[in-house]
């Protein structure tokens, strides 16, 4: 009966550069999900139904990189776990191997003095514990993820069941 009170929206968040193609593109991917039917081949399906933040030029703080870094898969199975070397671009700008930051606070503040030098978008769905990094085809399984779990393809995780007495 109350089962509706344990719903939780999915809280997706977009750390965007407006100057990154990739970032316009996957921030129009996000926003056209939520008012236009998805997948966007079936007019009769809704939009998903997910909390959108949108973070505009500025990056993710070290507190908030530990985090999507844990949630970031890598490409190819086989690889070892993802480092901060993720987050950093091939810009230019960006630091060489031999300089770039180890730790989550070198990114956070190499991305602030240097926008440049970051992959954007990065891209977070914190409840499902999944992330992209600079990467449009992360953002598009994602949204395919939430389609899923709307459609009742996969199990809702998220649900409280009751136990105890009343159940």
């Amino acid at each position: 009966m109350f089962s509706a009170f344990s719903r939780r929206l999915p809280q997706i968040s977009i750390f965007h550069h407006p100057s990154s193609p990739p970032s316009v593109k996957a921030l129009a991917m996000l926003r056209a999900s939520l008012s236009a039917p998805y997948p966007s081949s079936k007019s009769d399906a809704p939009p998903l139904d997910f909390n959108l933040e949108v973070i505009e030029s500025k990056p993710p703080t070290a507190d908030q990189l530990r985090a999507i870094l844990s949630f970031v898969t890598p490409k190819d199975v086989s690889a070892a776990t993802p480092s901060y070397a993720t987050f950093l671009s091939s810009h230019p700008s960006a630091p060489r191997v031999e300089e770039q930051p180890q730790s989550a606070t070198g990114v956070a503040e190499l991305g602030t003095q240097n926008p440049n030098a970051l992959k954007w978008p990065v891209v977070v769905d914190w409840n499902g514990g999944r992330a992209s990094v600079g990467d449009v085809d992360g953002v598009a399984k994602m949204l395919e993820a939430l389609r899923q779990r709307r459609d009742g393809e996969v199990k809702n995780e998220d649900v409280v069941q009751p136990k105890g007495w009343f159940w």
